[in-house]
C-alpha cells in the first residue's frame, strides 16, 4: 500500500499521526520554492502541526525549479512522513507524522503559467525559500521569460503578477529566505530591487514593492537527511505498514529564527504552536552559535572523517580521535572567536546541544554530503571565525589549520570524467561535488596546495597576512600526504594536550 490520501484510513493511528479530511480543504498560503527535505522537515513541519492545531489553516504550494518530474509528490497526493528520532531533553523520541502541510508540486518549467495564477490569490500570504547558498544571485534577465531563470526573478515575476492584478491594494507578502548566507532576506530583496529597475518596472509597483512586502532573514536549524538506506527504509515501511518513497528522518531539535516584527508575528501564526519558531527583531545570535558551532564544526570535520573512512555522523563521534578534535575545535577555538557577543555558558551550552545531535543513534547524515559546496562553506563559516582569531589573539588557530589541510588534502582533484572531478584517497575515489572543483583541477597541476593559499582573490583576503597560518596549513597538509590521516589527527590531537 502506498502513501496517498485515499489510503489514510487504513494506517494504524496508534502508530503515525495522520491528517485529519479538513485540511485538504485549506487554501494555498504559502508558495514555496525548493522541494527539498529541509524545507519539508521544518518550515512545512511547523505549517502542518500548526494546521493540526486549527491554528495557521493554510496549506504549501511548491515550486519545482529543477529540472525532473514531479511523480513522487503527485503519486503520494504530497503526502509525506517525517520520521523523528532521537534525543530531547534527556529522553528519546520516536514520532512519526503524516505531513500534509503540500497543497501541490508545480514544476516552473513545465507550468509556470499555475505558479502566476497563484501569484494572484488574495489567500496567498507568505513565500519561503531554500534554493541552496548559490541561489541568491543577481542575473539581469527579464521576467516575462517562461519561466525566468534565476530564483530571485521568479519571486520578482510573481509579486509583478500580483500587482498587476490585484492593483495598489494588493496586500504586501512576507517573504522569508531560509538559504544559508549572512543576511538571506536583505540581500534577496535588494536583488529583487536592483531587477525591478532593470525591468523598467513603474514606479507604483516598485513603491508597493518596498512598502508592502516584508523580506526577512532567517535561519533554520534542524539535521533532516531525509531517506534511510535501503534497509532501514525497508523497516520502517514495514513498521509503518505502508510505502513512501518520500518519507524522510529528522532529529527532535528544530529552530527556525525569523527576523521581524509584530506584524510579521501575526502573518506567521504557526509560530504560536512549536518554541522552536522564533521571531525577533535581532536573530544574530542564533546564526552565529548556528553557522560557526554546529556548520562550522561540520565543515572542518568533514574531510576528516570522510578521509578516515567514517561515513556517518554518528559513527564519527564513537571515534575517540575524532571526538577529541571537535572537543577541542569547539571549547578553544571556534567558540572564543565567534563575531559576535556571545557568553561562555550560551557557547557551552549550545556546543553540548551540537554534540548530542552529532551522536543522534537514528540519523544517517553522510559526511561526503556535508562536503557539498565544501569551498564556499570553508569562505562562509570558517574564514570569519579565523580573521577573527588572529585579531583577538594573532596566533594560528592549529584544530582550524588542520580542519584547512583536511579540506585542501579532499580537494586535490585526482581525475575527471565527463565534466565531473573526483578525489582519491586509500584507492578510494570519491567525486568533489563543488562549483570551485574545476579551478582545484588546474591549480592541483601547480604548486599545490600553496597557490590555494596564496590565491587572495580565490579567498577574497589574503591568508598570507595571517602570521603563520600557511605554513602550518602546508605542514599539516604534508603530514596528511606522507603518514596518513589518522597518524595526522593523533599528532593533531596530542599538540592539543601539550
Amino acid at each position: 500500500m502506498i502513501l496517498s490520501q485515499a489510503n489514510l484510513n487504513l494506517i494504524n493511528k496508534a502508530d503515525v499521526i495522520v491528517p485529519q479530511p479538513n485540511i485538504f480543504e485549506l487554501p494555498e498560503k504559502v508558495l514555496q520554492f525548493g522541494t527539498g527535505v529541509l524545507l519539508r522537515g521544518l518550515p512545512d513541519y511547523f505549517i502542518d502541526k500548526a494546521n493540526r492545531q486549527g491554528i495557521f489553516n493554510g496549506r504549501v504550494a511548491v515550486v519545482k525549479s529543477t529540472s525532473g518530474s514531479t511523480s513522487e509528490f503527485d503519486a503520494q497526493d504530497n503526502l509525506y512522513t517525517l520520521c523523528i528520532r532521537g534525543i530531547s531533553n534527556g529522553e528519546f523520541v520516536s514520532e512519526n507524522i503524516i505531513s500534509s502541510a503540500i497543497s501541490r508540486v508545480i514544476s516552473a518549467n513545465e507550468d509556470w503559467n499555475a505558479i502566476l495564477e497563484i501569484a494572484k490569490s488574495k489567500d496567498l500570504e507568505i513565500i519561503v525559500s531554500n534554493t541552496t547558498e548559490v541561489g541568491i544571485q543577481l542575473v539581469e534577465e527579464s521576467i516575462d521569460q517562461n519561466p525566468p531563470l534565476s530564483f530571485p526573478a521568479k519571486v520578482l515575476a510573481v509579486l509583478h503578477k500580483r500587482f498587476q492584478i490585484l492593483g495598489s491594494t494588493a496586500t504586501g507578502l512576507v517573504i522569508i529566505a531560509t538559504e544559508l548566507i549572512p543576511e538571506n532576506g536583505k540581500k534577496l530583496g535588494s536583488i529583487i530591487l536592483e531587477l525591478a529597475t532593470f525591468n523598467n518596472l513603474s514606479d507604483d509597483f516598485i513603491a508597493w514593492l518596498q512598502s508592502e512586502n516584508r523580506f526577512c532573514n532567517s535561519l533554520v536549524d534542524r539535521i533532516v537527511p531525509g531517506k534511510p538506506d535501503a534497509a532501514n527504509l525497508a523497516k520502517l515501511q514495514d513498521d509503518l505498514g505502508y510505502e513512501d518513497h518520500l518519507l524522510s528522518m529528522s532529529e527532535p531539535y528544530s529552530l527556525w529564527a525569523i527576523e521581524g516584527d509584530a506584524k510579521v508575528a501575526e502573518v506567521l501564526s504557526f509560530a504560536k504552536v512549536d518554541e522552536g519558531v522564533v521571531i525577533a527583531e535581532d536573530i544574530e545570535i542564533y546564526r552565529e552559535l548556528k553557522v560557526r558551532l554546529l556548520n562550522g564544526t561540520h565543515t572542518l570535520t568533514s574531510g576528516i572523517a570522510y578521509l578516515s573512512g567514517i561515513n556517518l555522523v554518528k559513527d564519527a563521534m564513537q571515534n575517540a580521535e575524532i571526538k577529541a578534535y571537535i572537543d577541542s575545535l569547539m571549547a578553544t577555538e571556534i567558540a572564543p572567536a565567534i563575531p559576535y557577543k556571545v557568553t561562555e555558558a550560551e557557547t557551552t551550552k549550545f556546543a553540548g546541544t551540537v554534540k548530542d545531535r552529532f551522536a543522534n543513534p537514528s540519523i544517517e547524515h553522510l559526511w561526503l554530503n556535508i562536503t557539498f559546496q565544501y569551498s564556499m562553506k570553508m569562505k562562509i563559516r570558517i574564514l570569519p571565525l579565523l580573521l577573527n582569531h588572529y585579531k583577538l589573539f594573532n596566533n594560528v588557530p592549529e584544530n582550524i589549520a588542520f580542519g584547512f589541510a583536511a579540506y585542501l588534502t579532499f580537494m586535490n582533484v585526482a581525475n575527471e570524467k565527463d565534466g565531473k572531478y573526483y578525489g582519491s584517497h586509500k584507492g578510494n575515489e570519491y567525486l568533489i561535488t563543488d562549483d570551485s572543483a574545476n579551478y582545484f583541477n588546474k591549480i592541483a597541476k601547480e604548486n599545490y596546495p600553496s597557490a590555494v593559499l596564496k590565491d587572495a582573490d580565490f579567498w577574497k583576503t589574503d591568508l598570507m597576512l595571517l602570521p603563520g597560518f600557511t605554513a602550518t596549513v602546508i605542514e599539516k597538509y604534508n603530514l596528511i600526504a606522507e603518514s596518513g590521516i589518522e597518524v595526522a589527527l593523533k599528532a593533531q590531537n596530542s599538540t592539543q594536550l601539550i
